[in-house]
């Protein structure tokens, strides 16, 4: 994928404000006791803030695990984020794909607030790091 150093900021932003979006919803779900929901909204934050991040580098994956891939290979390899990042992110995608396409799967309120946390130290360290990439840009 060729874009210019402007689109790469413009879909960074519409991707970052996503997944700001997405947190605000797994909030507002888990206070209102909608556990799946707010497992659901924690994981597509997180996954939203990963694309927003991987597309600075030019990098534009077509599947959930291969922004997770992705983001090893570009940013924990080479240690701009730590190593649980990963494990965090395929956490989330677990227990969401769980909530989503399990019959039997129920998502309890403390496994939604981890969830949530989680989510939410994600976007925390992918803005964080996205500010100094688009300052390098």
């Amino acid at each position: 994928m060729t874009l210019s150093k402007e689109d790469k900021k413009t879909l960074s932003r519409i991707r970052i404000e996503k997944a700001r979006k997405f947190l605000e919803d797994a909030r507002a779900t888990f206070n209102e006791g909608r556990y799946e929901t707010s497992v659901n909204r924690s994981y597509y934050a997180a996954l939203n803030a990963g694309r927003s991040l991987l597309i600075l580098e030019g990098v534009d994956p077509s599947s959930h695990k291969g922004v997770i891939t992705m983001l090893g290979l570009k940013f924990v390899r080479t240690n701009l984020l730590p190593k649980e990042f990963i494990k965090h992110f395929e956490l989330l995608l677990a227990r969401r794909t769980d909530v989503d396409y399990g019959d039997l799967e129920l998502v309890d309120k403390e496994d939604a607030f981890d969830s949530l946390g989680l989510a939410e130290g994600l976007v925390e360290k992918v803005d964080a790091l996205r500010e100094k990439i688009i300052g390098g840009l």
